[in-house]
């Protein structure tokens, strides 16, 4: 399935959870903090101003970004591959 978001819509895929604490200890899934990093794989065409002009985004396929923690939606790919649908505005900065 490829997705194309619409407008100033982006998709992310979010980094995978650490598995073990620094001091080594193992975490079972439901402890897990979700990463609040990731990675553009499609951008909308952009968003449209208040004079009818489409402003391009911001971010690009490919960018590392962050995020705020409850952005977006999260939609399940081929198999377990998750992603996450996100507006423009929910992406905090982009990690160089």
């Amino acid at each position: 399935m490829n997705l194309k978001p619409l407008g100033d819509r982006v998709v992310v895929a979010r980094e995978e959870a650490k598995a073990t604490t620094a001091g080594g200890i193992v975490l079972p899934d439901t402890a897990k903090d979700k990463p609040q990093k990731g990675k553009v794989l499609a951008v909308g065409d952009g968003r449209i101003t208040k004079d009818g002009k489409r402003r391009e985004l911001q971010v690009k396929v490919g960018d590392s970004v962050l995020f705020t923690s409850y952005a977006g939606d999260e939609f399940k790919l081929e198999g377990d591959k998750k992603v996450l649908l996100m507006r423009e505005d929910d992406i905090l900065a982009v990690i160089d």
